[in-house]
């Protein structure tokens, strides 16, 4: 089964003006632009970077906070002491506690998303609000992205939701990557 991989970029839908021309889906909180790889790191690095993300979703502008959406940005599905890392490389000094003060607040603005696969500490990526699911290695535990498999949401449609407003659906899928696969068996 071949994996596809799509990037999209988030912003409050205040500002249609930047929209034209480009695919996008209004989900009433935020707009999800999809954009091939190179179309998005364009149109990031466009927006002058973080500072517009940040502002757009009503969040101060800080040192700390341009750094994560940065390491963010840069791809992956990152443990905090890894973000923690890479900031401390571009700010020379920042605890791990503003680390993940910076990544809650990122997360309740949807300019990030934090994801727990089981036996694993809490992951955190950029790419957010597009309902997309994760694929996670049982050997070495690398963790891709998989875009929702059938139709647009259908997993938000369950046949029961007990009286809950279903807005998000966590699906995991498990196997070996590629690497792993080519290891001799024990």
């Amino acid at each position: 089964m071949a994996l596809r991989h799509s990037v999209c970029v988030l912003l409050p839908p205040r500002r249609p003006e930047i929209f034209s021309g480009i695919r996008h889906s209004d989900l009433g909180l935020v707009t999800t632009l999809f954009l091939d790889g190179s179309r998005a790191r364009a149109f990031i690095d466009g927006m002058s970077s973080g500072e517009q993300l940040l502002r757009s979703a009503g969040l101060r502008v800080t040192r700390p906070r341009l750094a994560v959406l940065e390491v963010l940005h840069e791809g992956g599905h990152l443990e905090v002491d890894e973000i923690a890392r890479r900031v401390r490389e571009r700010l020379d000094s920042v605890s791990t506690q503003a680390v993940y003060d910076v990544l809650g607040a990122l997360s309740r603005a949807g300019l990030a998303r934090r994801i727990e696969p089981a036996g694993s500490a809490a992951l955190f990526e950029a790419r957010t609000g597009d309902n997309h699911h994760h694929v996670v290695c049982r050997g070495c535990g690398a963790v891709g992205d998989v875009d929702c498999a059938v139709g647009a949401k259908p997993c938000l449609e369950p046949n029961v939701t007990n009286g809950f407003s279903i807005d998000e659906a966590e699906v995991t899928y498990w196997g070996l990557c590629p690497e792993c696969q080519a290891l001799p068996r024990e």
